[in-house]
């Protein structure tokens, strides 16, 4: 199985859920998705990472951005847990939690931990754009809880880069200044892309405010 990298195709499956069958790329829709795993149901970090999830319900819906996790058990043990999750995290789970029991949903996006159990899977995040493109994949021990507002903060990135001719700076977080690609050099194309205008700090490294804000 090839390992999938940045720019290739997410692809499509069709598996159960909790909110019923998933077709997944008829699911994403026009959305960007952030689809990521889990070792297993009633585990203590996962807990947290679905109800934090949930409890980031209003900041993904402003970016246009729909949640979906993966675990190995069935559906009826996922519906089980939410109680769980929505009583200990005071939340409510209001995203689909894929029922992979044989594994092929993991298998397909290469989540098996290859040094744990077989059918243990790894802590791994795909943000996915709506053209269905991979852009962005984090991938975490079991151990080791996400940061979801690093999950957002890249999710702004790549949504401000695709619509602007800048990238994004060490440590950037929404309204922080932002770096003008080097390969922009018309000063006219300059003047009207950034009116505020910009920093040149050196030729290659130019600042210049956030340009959508």
């Amino acid at each position: 199985m090839t390992t999938l990298r940045l720019g290739d195709s997410a692809p499509d499956f069709t598996q159960d859920s909790t909110e019923g069958t998933i077709h997944f790329h008829e699911w994403a829709g026009k959305s960007w998705v952030v689809l990521f795993s889990h070792p297993a149901d009633f585990t203590p970090v996962c807990t947290t990472e679905l109800g934090k999830t949930a409890a980031l319900a209003t900041e993904f819906a402003k970016r246009g951005v729909k949640p979906i996790a993966v675990s190995v058990d069935p559906v009826d043990q996922h519906k089980k847990w939410i109680d769980d999750i929505n009583d200990t995290q005071k939340t409510t789970v209001n995203f689909p939690i894929i029922a992979d029991a044989d594994r092929s949903v993991a298998t397909l996006y290469d989540m098996i931990h290859p040094k744990a159990l077989a059918t243990q899977t790894v802590r791994s995040v795909f943000i996915i754009d709506p053209k269905k493109v991979i852009r962005t994949t984090f991938t975490y021990p079991a151990s080791t809880g996400r940061n979801f507002d690093e999950i957002l903060r890249v999710i702004d990135s790549l949504q401000l880069t695709d619509n602007h001719k800048v990238a994004t700076p060490a440590n950037w977080k929404d309204g922080d200044d932002v770096v003008i690609v080097p390969s922009l050099q018309d000063p006219a194309e300059l003047a009207q892309r950034f009116p505020k205008g910009f920093n040149a700090i050196r030729p290659y490294l130019r600042m210049t405010p956030q340009p959508n804000k």
